[in-house]
């Protein structure tokens, strides 16, 4: 059984990261939505607040998992026989960011990473620019698949 996993914040997820998922599932047998939890990290919406959206949006989908780790990404993966890890890409920027993370990945555990160019309108999403529209009182309804209040 094929199975990646595709970890993140998603505080909060948006129409990139949908259409990442959409795109891959596909290729695998099982796809683990990993929702990761860094104590030194502030976020803006719960753990189970983002848990509860990836179920609305992902919940139908036999092959879609969603959990919650934390600790090292690799060891995830090999606690849950998932050799693949998923990423989206948007710019150069993105690339060199998450190369040297998915060569860590392999060398301690093994892991390959498979990146994924992002869709040109998707391109200027990011979780950190949508808290930031949300904070500031903007609508973010057009940019992500589940209505999100504060």
């Amino acid at each position: 059984m094929k199975t990646a996993v595709f970890p993140g914040s998603f505080d909060p997820i948006h129409n990139g990261h949908r259409e990442i998922v959409e795109r891959m599932l596909p290729l695998f047998d099982k796809l683990i939505m990993a929702v990761g939890v860094n104590a030194d990290k502030k976020y803006l919406f719960t753990t189970e607040q983002r848990l509860q959206w990836l179920k609305e949006v992902f919940g139908n989908e036999p092959k879609i998992s969603i959990e919650q780790y934390s600790g090292l990404t690799a060891d995830f993966c090999k606690k849950r026989n998932a050799a693949y890890l998923i990423r989206g890409l948007r710019n150069s920027s993105d690339f060199e960011f998450e190369k040297a993370i998915a060569q860590m990945n392999r060398k301690l555990g093994g892991i390959e990473t498979v990146f994924v160019i992002s869709s040109p309108e998707h391109a200027p999403l990011s979780s950190t620019i949508l808290r930031d529209i949300i904070v500031n009182g903007g609508s973010v309804n057009d940019l992500v698949p589940v209505k999100i209040t504060m």
